[in-house]
């Protein structure tokens, strides 16, 4: 037990805070805690964090000195917004004068924003035109701020993504008087003064609550004798160090569902799938697209912001979602869960205690339909059925699987609604499923379509307690595949614990120039090193569209040097197996290898009349998987040869439209995706770019992808 290496991953939900402890090496779990999140402590949900982080260490004797990586998702951020709260926002803007001053005072003038229903962020707006921008001036604004009740400030300047010097200036005095200050510049450096001064407000609401968080989270880990940094789960799936949260708390929405994607993104085999976590009341649904989750910016009381998250749908459906009925079938399924109602699930209770059940049609909560199904049993106590209850019943979940429970039980407890429908239990259970499906399947194929998941490459993959409750149906009428990874139930935890440091830099650049590309690329990795990621570790994406001029580089790095790496490598056989599978059942023909090197194998196969195409590395996980496409060996120097070739070649023309081939650079051991990216300078720009130190005659494989309506 000696050296061990651990990582710990907290992860705060709604209902339970729970902490996984992994062994750095092989990624085993050798620790697991769980406690009721503490709302109502005086130091809020921080109190579980620590709990539950000091709990794992003592009961699975792990030193202090062990653990090299510690994180945890929140719901802070979310719930402060939810709740209403939030902090009483300043805004002082700041721009020139003539035209551009008269507009920019518009633009940064925004009234209250709406956060959820009834709940408001109290804007107060002032304006200092740049050339009276004295430290004496500010002060003045911001007595005058304070007097009207602002509690926090936003400096906003008219381009000041270009300079900040304004901008901090304000941050400054500002700091000096005891406000806590968001520089809007700081939130992104993309143009659009009205959303970057809202998104901006919306961050600097949250300060006061995330900062006691963070300070009272922060110092009992350190008090724990943990010395590593404490890192946050972001919305984007990525974590950044305590520090730079204080900065930036906005960027920690929807860290909760991100922490869930990247634990499934440990399991899956697949660079493409649409991931359910399913817990008792919601269902969060998004998209892994090309081994990436989908990213979009988060709309705030109807409004777009700069806040990257994850593209996630929340649906009020879930494994203890209530059943509600009308005279011959069932009407709906939620959004009520037993959890609200306080009804326990009938899969849950002992068949012997379910005698004689009496069906009642209720009301959860005032206001609510009458037509929510119980049963009252003989004993007097009220039970439910769900969704977990009919998959039990249809045999869909297996005892390894979290949401089992007693088929009996259930099949006792929904005898009287099916007698009540005039159906067998079987049929109840069907339509049970069947009003689930009609509710969530249309988003998972929304979501298909709009990130260009085509139905062959739809892998469904389950997390959360009540994912079998769903997926195998789905699964089944879809006609696609589907997996519940191990350790579902905390797949959250095991997200936080494995995630890398994630940081964005976006910036309108029309025309840019490869110095320009250079630049943005290093500042993301620059990013990326502040907010805890090993230089060595860090990898950019880049991304040219070319319709609105906007750049943007991710950045992706881990808080450690890997120097080993213990998964065994699959043989050629196994990778073509792995591939041919991937394929499908209804491929008869065997898939060829296109292209290899010492890193990665490329699989091909003919399927009414296209090329599906594979890319797998020597793990035996699928990187890359398209439709139609196909596969080149060359040499560096030809590489702007063969991509100017496969532009025109592969090119889907239609009446209105040209869709321009996708491209994947294997380089070495990293596979350099160019997707996105229409415009052939811009494609080639970026390529040259990564292969700029490569010697000339060195081998490379690009794989050109065609596109689909």
């Amino acid at each position: 037990m000696a050296n061990r290496q651990v990582r710990v991953g907290i992860d705060v939900g709604g209902t339970y805070t729970k902490a996984v402890a992994i062994d750095n090496g092989t990624h085993e779990i050798i620790g697991k805690s769980s406690v009721k999140t503490t709302h109502d402590d005086p130091a809020g949900v921080a109190a579980g964090v620590v709990i539950t982080f000091r709990n794992v260490l003592r009961e699975r004797h792990i030193s202090p000195e062990d653990v090299i990586f510690v994180a945890h998702s929140t719901t802070q951020a979310t719930n402060a917004l939810v709740e209403g709260d939030v902090a009483n926002v300043g805004i002082i803007g700041v721009a020139g004068g003539g035209l551009e001053g008269f507009l920019a005072k518009r633009q940064v003038h925004i009234d209250d924003i709406e956060i959820a229903a009834g709940k408001m962020i109290k804007i107060l707006n002032c304006f200092i035109r740049k050339k009276e921008l004295t430290d004496q001036r500010i002060r003045e604004e911001l007595e005058k701020l304070r007097g009207r009740g602002a509690q926090v400030m936003v400096a906003s300047m008219a381009f000041g993504v270009d300079s900040g010097a304004e901008e901090e200036r304000v941050q400054n005095v500002a700091g000096q008087m005891g406000f806590p200050t968001t520089m809007a510049a700081d939130i992104t450096k993309l143009y659009g003064l009205t959303r970057r001064t809202r998104t901006a407000a919306i961050n600097a609401s949250i300060l006061p609550k995330m900062l006691s968080t963070a300070n009272s989270t922060e110092h009992s880990v350190r008090s724990a004798g943990v010395t590593v940094p404490l890192m946050i789960m972001r919305g984007d799936g990525g974590v950044m160090e305590i520090s730079e949260m204080k900065k930036r708390p906005v960027l920690t929405m929807l860290s909760g569902p991100a922490a869930s994607v990247m634990g499934s993104l440990m399991y899956l085999r697949a660079s493409n799938g649409v991931y359910f976590e399913v817990g008792g009341t919601t269902t969060n649904i998004g998209v892994i697209k090309n081994g990436r989750p989908a990213i979009d910016y988060s709309v705030v009381g109807g409004h777009r912001t700069y806040i990257n998250s994850l593209d996630v749908r929340v649906v009020g459906c879930a494994g203890g979602s209530m059943v509600r009925v009308g005279k011959n079938s069932v009407k709906d399924v939620g959004p009520r869960s037993a959890h609200i109602a306080g009804l326990d699930y009938a899969v849950f209770t002992s068949p012997e205690e379910i005698e004689d059940p009496q069906l009642e049609l209720f009301s959860p909560k005032e206001g609510d339909p009458a037509d929510y199904v119980a049963l009252r049993l003989k004993n007097g106590r009220r039970i439910t059925i769900t969704n977990s209850c009919a998959a039990n019943v249809l045999g869909l979940v297996t005892p390894e699987l979290f949401s089992y429970g007693s088929a009996e039980a259930a099949e006792k407890a929904m005898k009287p609604v099916a007698d009540y429908l005039g159906l067998t239990v079987e049929e109840l259970a069907v339509q049970i499923m069947e009003r689930s499906y009609e509710k969530i399947a249309p988003i998972v194929l929304e979501l298909a379509e709009k990130y260009r998941v085509e139905h062959d490459q739809i892998s469904l993959v389950g997390v959360g307690g009540g994912a079998a409750s769903l997926i195998v149906y789905f699964a089944n009428k879809m006609g696609v595949r589907y997996s519940i990874p191990e350790n579902a139930e905390v797949i959250s935890s095991i997200g936080v614990a494995l995630a890398m440091v994630r940081d964005v830099v976006e910036r309108i650049i029309p025309n840019p120039s490869p110095e320009e590309i250079r630049s943005i690329r290093q500042e993301a990795v620059n990013k990326a090193i502040e907010s805890g990621a090993v230089p060595e570790s860090v990898e950019v994406h880049v991304e040219i569209d070319s319709q609105t001029s906007k750049v943007t580089a991710i950045a992706l790095g881990s808080t450690e040097v890997k120097t080993t790496d213990l998964l065994s490598e699959c043989t050629e056989a196994e990778a073509r197996e792995i591939a041919q599978r991937d394929f499908g059942v209804q491929v008869t023909t065997p898939c060829y290898l296109a292209a290899s090197n010492p890193f990665f194998y490329v699989y091909s196969v003919q399927k009414g009349g296209q090329t599906p195409i594979r890319i797998v590395d020597k793990k035996g996980f699928i990187k890359v998987q398209r439709t139609n496409g196909v596969a080149e060996i060359c040499r560096a120097r030809d590489c702007a040869e063969v991509v100017g070739r496969l532009y025109e070649d592969i090119a889907v023309y239609n009446a209105d439209s040209i869709l321009r081939p996708d491209y994947y650079l294997c380089l070495g051991g990293r596979i350099t995706d160019v997707s996105g990216t229409n415009d052939l300078e811009h494609i080639l720009m970026l390529m040259d770019i990564e292969i700029a130190q490569m010697d000339p005659d060195e081998e490379m494989i690009i794989v050109g992808a065609m596109n689909q309506i």
